[in-house]
C-alpha cells in the first residue's frame, strides 16, 4: 500500500515533461488503472481505509447501578462512530428506547409504580416504586465517551408513593366519593370476573403524586389467574374471551375517583355503548394494550375500596379525618 503511495509522489515530482509515456506507464504495470487520476483516488481511498483499521478497538460498558453489573458493552467503532456518525447516533438512541422499554423477547428497565394495597388481615403490602430510565440522558452519555470508550451508568430514577406509611391504617375513615353500577348476576362467568377484579382493586392506597395502573394492579387476566370466558366487547361486536366483565370495574371506579379531581394518563373508551353508565362515562381495559391510568393530583392520599353484592359493584374513595378536615 505504501509503495502505491511512493509510486505517486513520484510521477507527481517528474513534473509534466513527459506525462504521456507516464501515462502509458502506469496504464501498462497497473491492472483496472487507467489514468494517473485513478490511480490517485485509488491511493486516497486505501489510506482512508487504513485510517479506520487503525482506529483502536475499544468498548463502552453499560453498568446497571443497582447491581454494579454490565448489562451490555458496544464497540463504537463496529457501530460506526468513525465513518457515519449520524447512523452510530440512531443506532445509540435505539439501543436506549429498548433497554428502558423493553423488547419482544426482554423486559426494560421502565417499570410501572405498583401501589401498596392492605390485606384481608389488615396488614400493608408494600408495593414497588416507579422506575424509569431517562433515555436522552443515557444517550448523551454515550456519546460524550464514544470517541475513547469506557463506563456508562444507566441513569435510573425511582419515585416512591407519595403518603406516610404509618398512617395507612387511617386512610378508611370518611367517604369522599362513591360510585354503583348493577349487572345481571345470572351471567356466571361475568360476574365472577367482576368480583374477582374488584378484590384486585381493594383496598389501594394511592399517595399523593402516585400513579395507578388497573392492569398493573389488576395483573394478567387469563385461565391461570383465576379469569373465566364471558362476552366483551371488540371492534364493536360481542365475543367470548376471559375476562370478560371487568371493564365495569374499570369504569365504576374512573367514576367514583373522577369525582375528586385526578389527572389521566389513559383512559379510553370502549366501540359501542354500553348500559352500565353513561354515554362517554366508561374506561375500557385489556391486559397488554389499553390501560386505565390516572395520577393522584387531589392534595392528598386516598384509598380504593371496591365491593360487590349480589349484583351490583360499588366503588368508594375514603380518606383519614386529618386530610378530610384540610379538603373542607
Amino acid at each position: 500500500m505504501k509503495i502505491v503511495s511512493i509510486f505517486v509522489m513520484f510521477i507527481l515530482m517528474v513534473g509534466c515533461s513527459d506525462r504521456t509515456l507516464n501515462e502509458q506507464q502506469i496504464q501498462g504495470s497497473t491492472p483496472g488503472i487507467d489514468s494517473l487520476e485513478e490511480l490517485v483516488e485509488v491511493d486516497t481511498q486505501i489510506e482512508e481505509q487504513i485510517a479506520v483499521e487503525e482506529k483502536p478497538t475499544y468498548l463502552i460498558s453499560l453498568i446497571d447501578p443497582n447491581t454494579e453489573e454490565i448489562i451490555a458493552s458496544i464497540s463504537p467503532v463496529d457501530l460506526g462512530f468513525y465513518t457515519d456518525y449520524s447512523s452510530y447516533q440512531q443506532k445509540i438512541e435505539l439501543l436506549a428506547k429498548d433497554l428502558a422499554r423493553g423488547t419482544e423477547s426482554s423486559e426494560g428497565y421502565d417499570q410501572r409504580m405498583h401501589l401498596d394495597q392492605v390485606n384481608e388481615h389488615g396488614d400493608l403490602m408494600e408495593g414497588t416504586p416507579m422506575r424509569v430510565l431517562k433515555e436522552s440522558e443515557l444517550i448523551e452519555r454515550i456519546l460524550a465517551v464514544s470517541p475513547e470508550g469506557g463506563n456508562v451508568e444507566l441513569p435510573l430514577y425511582l419515585t416512591e408513593t407519595g403518603y406516610d406509611r404509618t398512617k395507612f391504617d387511617t386512610l378508611d375513615e370518611v367517604i369522599l366519593a362513591s360510585y354503583t353500577t348493577y349487572f345481571d348476576s345470572s351471567v356466571i362467568g361475568r360476574t365472577h370476573n367482576i368480583n374477582q377484579s374488584s378484590d384486585a382493586i381493594s383496598n389501594v392506597v394511592v399517595g399523593v403524586g402516585d400513579y395507578f395502573s388497573f392492569n398493573t394492579t389488576v395483573g394478567p387476566r387469563t385461565k391461570e389467574t383465576g379469569y373465566q370466558e364471558a362476552l366483551e366487547i371488540i371492534n364493536g361486536e360481542f365475543v367470548p374471551g376471559i375476562g370478560g366483565g371487568i371493564c365495569q370495574t374499570s369504569s365504576t371506579l374512573f367514576n367514583a375517583v373522577d369525582q375528586i379531581g385526578v389527572s389521566y394518563v389513559e383512559r379510553h373508551h370502549h366501540s359501542r355503548d354500553i348500559g352500565y353508565v353513561p354515554k362517554g362515562r366508561d374506561a375500557t381495559v385489556s391486559y397488554g394494550t389499553l390501560d386505565f391510568r390516572f395520577q393522584n393530583t387531589s392534595g392528598f392520599p386516598f384509598m380504593i375500596v371496591s365491593t360487590t353484592s349480589e349484583n351490583s359493584i360499588t366503588v368508594e374513595i375514603r380518606t383519614s379525618q386529618e386530610y378530610a378536615k384540610q379538603i373542607d
